[in-house]
């Protein structure tokens, strides 16, 4: 039930929180300082499963759990990025716009790199092709479209609008801690069963992409939401969409185990992400 139809909901209610404090002038910012972007792909689409290969390999993982955890690598941003953004005091619409390319992009991405996961540890290839243009319509569904009906209500009714801001995103802040709790509750057999055997693999890719985003940021000298809002990007995965797809797809629900353990690690250290950049931003 959780999953299935509130967990989508709650979602979809986050996002249009995140609209109404959007305007189209926030993206058309966002766009004509592409670095920010680039740099935010390059974290993502190729540093995370570089990652995730190293880890993997580093670490005595069974085949399963390394192309899992290489699987999860390869899915695009969660879903709930644009929130741990804007509470880490990060530039909500670049990490919006991320969530929304690499999405697309993982109709190529995806595939490839899962069939290298698998033929380097297992010997085998997919056989099937994988509906990922099924979870490009349910990302816009669920996020391109309550921004988009935020930024509307906040142009058409702007007073209304600031004065429902702050509940607002107190529900929505509310809403992203039952989501966490939620999912704790229900994968709480998976987490006691696999947390010791994939939970320091799992821990270490979102902490090390996370880092590296944010420094490959640094490097190039973008500002300080930009940076916050590449490393949350990198670190907050698409978990659900591994699950759906070691389970239903290629059928080997051993490979979700990684996803499953990562989504409840990666709250965690979102949570301490926002903490600690909240508290360098007050000294």
């Amino acid at each position: 039930m959780v999953t299935e139809k509130l967990l989508p909901l709650a979602l979809a209610f986050i996002m249009l929180t995140l609209g109404l404090g959007l305007t189209l002038g926030d993206f058309a910012r966002v766009f004509r300082q592409p670095r920010a972007i680039a740099i935010g792909l390059v974290s993502q689409m190729l540093m995370l499963p570089i990652l995730a290969v190293g880890i993997s390999t580093l670490l005595p993982l069974s085949s399963e759990m390394a192309v899992g955890l290489i699987l999860l690598s390869a899915c695009p941003g969660g879903a709930s990025a644009g929130l741990i953004t804007k509470l880490a005091g990060g530039e909500t619409a670049l990490s919006i716009s991320l969530t929304a390319i690499t999405s697309v992009l993982a109709v190529f991405s995806v595939p490839l790199i899962v069939n290298f996961a698998l033929h380097q540890h297992t010997g085998t290839l997919i056989t099937t092709d994988l509906p990922i243009l099924d979870v490009v319509r349910g990302v816009f569904i669920i996020t391109t479209m309550p921004v988009a009906l935020g930024m509307l209500l906040r142009h058409l009714k702007p007073q209304w609008v600031a004065r429902i801001d702050v509940p607002a995103n107190r529900m929505a802040t509310g809403l992203f801690i039952l989501i966490v709790i939620a999912t704790f509750v229900s994968q709480r057999q998976a987490l006691f069963d696999h947390l010791t055997s994939i939970g320091p693999a799992a821990l270490a890719l979102c902490v090390l992409t996370m880092t590296v985003g944010y420094l490959l940021g640094a490097m190039v000298r973008i500002d300080r939401p930009g940076r916050i809002a590449i490393a949350v990007e990198s670190g907050l995965q698409n978990a659900a969409l591994a699950i759906f797809l070691a389970v239903t797809v290629l059928q080997m629900p051993a490979l979700a185990v990684p996803g499953v353990i990562y989504a409840l690690l990666m709250n965690v250290c979102a949570l301490g992400f926002i903490g600690w950049m909240r508290h360098s931003a007050s000294r």
